[in-house]
């Protein structure tokens, strides 16, 4: 069942970045596209806490992949908006840096925290991503729209 989950997220995420990212950036701007697919990704994760029927999950998962969409997508379209053309290689390369190393942070933390304070109770790891994720679409509304 982990594995249509996974599935139905990847595959939501793939059509999300090819038709719903652009149609929702052209009529919200990027930086509230990004908002919001954060919040679908914060709402999915958050379900996992209330959702008892396993196919319901589907839905959580659809959510999830919008968000995984915009944060492959969005952050990097609102960046190379804002950006000197001469020099895009060289800000893209140092704000990739700075998407991999809290993810590497996490991969290397997170289980020690899980143990640490939920060592039975692992769905709280659902929560603490959907409360980051409502964090984060919080400060992406603090960046200024690229023009354009």
């Amino acid at each position: 069942w982990v594995g249509v989950l996974f599935a139905v997220y990847n595959g939501v995420a793939a059509v999300a970045a090819l038709t719903l990212l652009p149609w929702l950036a052209a009529r919200m701007g990027k930086v509230r596209t990004h908002a919001l697919c954060l919040l679908c990704g914060a709402a999915g994760f958050g379900s996992f806490l209330v959702i008892r029927d396993p196919q319901w999950l589907i839905a959580s998962e659809i959510g999830i992949g919008i968000a995984w969409a915009s944060i492959l997508a969005m952050p990097y379209a609102i960046l190379a908006s804002s950006l000197p053309q001469a020099k895009l290689g060289i800000f893209m390369g140092l704000f990739n840096v700075f998407v991999v190393l809290p993810q590497l942070l996490v991969a290397t933390v997170m289980g020690s925290l899980l143990k640490a304070f939920f060592p039975t109770e692992p769905i709280w790891t659902m929560a603490f991503a959907a409360a980051v994720l409502a964090l984060a679409a919080l400060a992406t509304l603090r960046v200024p729209e690229p023009t354009s």
